[in-house]
């Protein structure tokens, strides 16, 4: 049953995302409104979380499955992590803040691949009970988003000094996690191998190459949601900011549950064909919501509440789908590499674009001796809808379904 192992897991995964949703969806606001950050500017800072993530192969491939045990690993990375996180509020002006928020998220984002990996290492079962034990990561997300609007946090530091915090504590906790020793120690390796990159041995297989590339093309419209939603919310005069968009993550909650039944149903193409398109609903009903009277709140929720949708049907389903395509001795490397195209360059490109977006749409007026800051949302939203289309067509054509698993001869690299 693992009953102990898997309360400690999703214990991990709640305080895990509870210190990401602590900061994230609101640090737009944050910079906008309260430090006066421009739109490349907060392109930028989200984009932070890209250069950590494409960092983060790097340190799991050559820490994790070569050096260290991953659950030491994860202490030492949240316990640093937290510690930065809570001298970033003394930053101001950008180039101080967005170098120490790199440092931040060069240390946070390998805990994500590790956290994956140390699970789907030691649950029996993990294609149920992995998505079960995840969903917990939602949980912790609603938990920061919804703490941070009960501390009136959303456009303060408060909400740094929270996850800060919390990190501190994911530290001390993460030295309960099961024992996952490095599974390379004393083997003779290359240079590509001491860089992580045992990974892109799967990259010969056409199918898993036609995922990878269509994982990064939806990474681009997708980060648009991340850096423009608090902003878009805060222009309308929406309040608890983050409360409300945490019930994106009770939609995560139960779609989570639904994810086993899909891909036991469907398999990995139509269930990973239904997440991109969500991705494409949910920015179509942004667009359609900027010009509405009556119908706009509904059409919002509707967007946040497609997120379950959304994440676990591709993000998930395809970590899920790495892992069945990866043998034992570079699963480390292997999610570590898909993180390094979602959280990675996906990421960067997507964040930069979003800022570059979100400047030229950007609508300067003066009220007073006061410089006011506004968007053109009805020409921000259609970017990544059609942006969202585009993939989604390709994924269709282009992917098929694995057949079988593969022999772990067949996965070594050459």
């Amino acid at each position: 049953m693992q009953t102990q192992l898997k309360v400690k897991l999703s214990l991990f995964n709640f305080l895990q995302y509870f210190v990401w949703g602590s900061w994230y969806a609101s640090m737009g606001a944050y910079l906008t409104n309260t430090l006066k950050f421009g739109g490349q500017e907060v392109g930028a800072a989200y984009g932070a979380f890209a250069i950590g993530s494409m960092i983060s192969p790097f340190l799991v491939g050559l820490l994790a499955d070569r050096y260290f045990a991953s659950e030491k690993l994860l202490a030492v990375f949240s316990l640093v992590g937290g510690l930065v996180l809570c001298a970033l509020p003394s930053f101001k002006t950008f180039l101080p803040f967005y170098s120490t928020l790199i440092l931040y998220c060069a240390l946070y984002t390998p805990t994500l691949a590790l956290g994956n990996s140390l699970a789907l290492t030691h649950l029996d079962d993990s294609k149920t009970a992995f998505p079960r034990v995840k969903l917990w990561s939602a949980v912790g997300w609603i938990g920061g988003g919804v703490t941070l609007s009960l501390l009136n946090g959303e456009q303060s530091s408060i909400q740094f000094y929270l996850a800060g915090g919390v990190s501190i504590g994911l530290a001390l906790f993460s030295l309960s996690l099961p024992h996952t020793p490095p599974k390379k120690t004393g083997e003779n390796i290359s240079a590509a191998e001491l860089l992580g990159l045992d990974a892109l041995a799967l990259m010969k297989k056409p199918s898993f190459a036609i995922f990878i590339g269509c994982m990064f093309l939806i990474c681009i419209p997708l980060y648009f949601y991340f850096v423009m939603m608090s902003i878009y919310l805060t222009e309308l005069e929406w309040t608890k900011i983050t409360a409300k968009m945490s019930l994106a993550q009770v939609s995560d909650i139960v779609f989570m549950f639904c994810l086993p039944i899909m891909l036991k149903k469907f398999g990995y193409k139509k269930t990973i064909f239904l997440g991109i398109a969500a991705w494409a609903a949910r920015y179509f009903c942004l667009g359609g919501s900027v010009d509405a009277t009556t119908l706009a709140a509904p059409l919002i929720f509707a967007a946040i509440l497609m997120h379950g949708v959304c994440y676990d049907f591709l993000f998930i389903a395809g970590q899920l789908y790495v892992d069945d395509e990866a043998n034992p001795k570079i699963r480390s490397a292997c999610q570590g590499f898909i993180a390094f195209i979602l959280w990675g360059v996906g990421a960067f490109v997507g964040t930069m674009l979003a800022g570059k977006v979100l400047a030229k749409y950007e609508l300067v007026t003066k009220v007073g001796d006061e410089i006011q800051k506004r968007h053109d949302w009805a020409n921000i939203w259609p970017v990544p809808a059609y942006l969202s289309v585009g993939v989604l067509i390709i994924f269709a054509l282009f992917f098929r379904e694995p057949t079988a698993k593969p022999t772990e001869d067949a996965e070594e690299p050459a």
